[in-house]
């Protein structure tokens, strides 16, 4: 069974996420998106709660697994007896970070294979930070994310604002 993990933080996840874990999910038998614990970001999203939005969006793509993580990716991805990495690309300015990082992963597990996938070029301009400055800025990107994804973002700038003003 050829079986993939597609990590990232998925904080939220996006239209251009989805394009790849899609198109991911038609090269292997299962693709696991592992939801990384990454100490160096603030997420606005809980882990579970990007956890849970990843399963509720990607429910109708029978080979997907949703899965969380922290440390290497490389142990995660031996873990979950998978030896292929899918990365998406969207400017030449990703493909020089997870070029370094597919080195390094590489030199930590000889067996494991990086795979990059393009974005789909509507989704080229595309970032989690965009989505996350429109949303908390009182904007909706209904065409950036998926309509369960939007209402858990206004809900949660939402809840956000109402406890900035009752700290005030």
């Amino acid at each position: 069974m050829k079986r993939a993990v597609y990590p990232g933080s998925f904080d939220p996840v996006t239209y251009g996420h989805l394009d790849i874990i899609k198109r991911a999910s038609t090269l292997v038998d299962e693709l696991i998106v592992g939801v990384l614990v990454n100490p160096s970001k603030s997420p606005l999203f809980t882990l579970e709660e990007r956890v849970d939005i990843l399963r509720k969006v990607t429910a109708d793509i029978p080979n997907v697994r949703v899965e969380r993580f922290s440390g290497l990716l490389v142990n995660f991805v031996s873990e979950m007896g998978a030896r292929i990495v899918v990365k998406g690309l969207r400017a030449l300015s990703d493909f020089d970070i997870e070029f370094q990082m597919a080195l390094m992963n590489r030199k930590l597990a000889e067996s494991q294979e990086t795979i990059f996938l393009m974005t789909s070029d509507k989704y080229a301009f595309l970032s989690s930070s965009m989505v996350k400055d429109i949303y908390r800025l009182g904007g909706k990107a209904d065409c950036l994310v998926p309509p369960y994804v939007s209402e858990r973002l206004q809900a949660k700038y939402a809840n956000l604002q109402n406890q900035q003003q009752e700290e005030e």
